[in-house]
């Protein structure tokens, strides 16, 4: 990630350090005026926020170093550990509101708030929108799946405090809205985790290179070939800012050494101007006239040895 993204990634962190913390004094304040336990779990809950952005600015450090003998691929992969991380945020967060709506429902517990509950719980609702719109937003830009999560761990903020204003002004009228719309937030934050979970755990247990990354590459390999080579056997190794392809091409066994190293040189090069990718590719000899089958053909005749 250059300088520019990784700065863009502090300056969303310490953002949102700033504005968690403001909002969590705001939010304890107005829960102890007020008499209100819910809102000041809710408050711990924003601080949390606040352990979220030092981890990803601890990842986002790591990430960007260099390769070394250890790490060879570089230190991309932090980023994911980091999104594991705050998806197991997302899943505790959503369990606790789970087991405190349940517990509510069952000791017909209403909730009671005073005017200052409400303001806070407002100014919360306006204020972690917005960090999460900026999350997102960043996220796009630079492509950190750690900043994505961040957006939902501020979004999961902002929607407890929709159930606390809905509990305020339904609670006047139903025992049980406050408990029931907290079991629906909390389904709604186990979804979110389990999102983010699952795209981290993606690329770390490895995944086949997207579709449009082998029509790019057929049409790189057709196109300083001048015939179709059938590019094919891809393995796409994702390391965060490091990605590695390797694949086949199938080229005339009538070719020298030298021209298919050539080929293959300009097909690598063509690869990480293109696609930031670095490539290693693997030749198969074919007969002419080489078609689909033959090279078909030609696969099973090496599976089978």
């Amino acid at each position: 990630m250059d300088a520019k993204k990784t700065n863009q990634v502090y300056t969303q962190s310490y953002v949102s350090i700033a504005a968690n913390t403001l909002l969590f004094a705001l939010k304890y304040y107005a829960g102890v005026v007020s008499g209100s336990i819910a809102l000041v779990t809710d408050a711990w809950h924003t601080l949390s926020d606040s352990i979220s952005s030092i981890v990803i600015i601890i990842g986002t450090r790591i990430s960007v170093r260099p390769a070394d003998e250890e790490h060879p691929f570089g230190h991309g992969r932090i980023q994911l550990v980091s999104s594991l991380m705050l998806g197991i945020l997302l899943l505790s967060i959503g369990l606790s509101f789970l087991w405190a709506s349940i517990n509510k429902l069952q000791n017909h517990e209403i909730a009671h708030f005073g005017n200052w509950a409400l303001y806070a719980t407002l100014a919360s609702i306006v204020v972690k929108e917005l960090m999460a719109q900026y999350s997102f937003y960043l996220a796009r830009q630079t492509q950190q799946m750690v900043l994505k999560a961040d957006g939902w761990h501020h979004r999961s903020d902002a929607i407890s405090s929709v159930i606390l204003v809905v509990g305020i002004v339904a609670g006047k009228h139903w025992w049980w809205a406050d408990g029931v719309l907290g079991i629906i937030m909390a389904l709604f934050i186990f979804k979110a985790g389990y999102g983010i979970l699952k795209e981290a755990v993606t690329p770390l247990l490895g995944e086949p290179p997207a579709k449009d990354t082998m029509q790019q590459v057929a049409q790189i390999c057709t196109n300083l070939a001048g015939r179709n080579i059938y590019p094919h056997h891809f393995h796409y190794h994702n390391y965060g800012y490091h990605q590695e392809l390797t694949f086949h091409i199938a080229l005339p066994g009538k070719h020298t050494l030298a021209q298919t190293h050539l080929l293959a040189d300009r097909i690598e090069i063509e690869i990480r101007k293109k696609l930031g990718m670095e490539s290693t590719i693997h030749i198969d000899p074919i007969e002419e006239p080489e078609t689909q089958a033959d090279i078909m053909k030609h696969k099973d005749e090496l599976s089978s040895k």
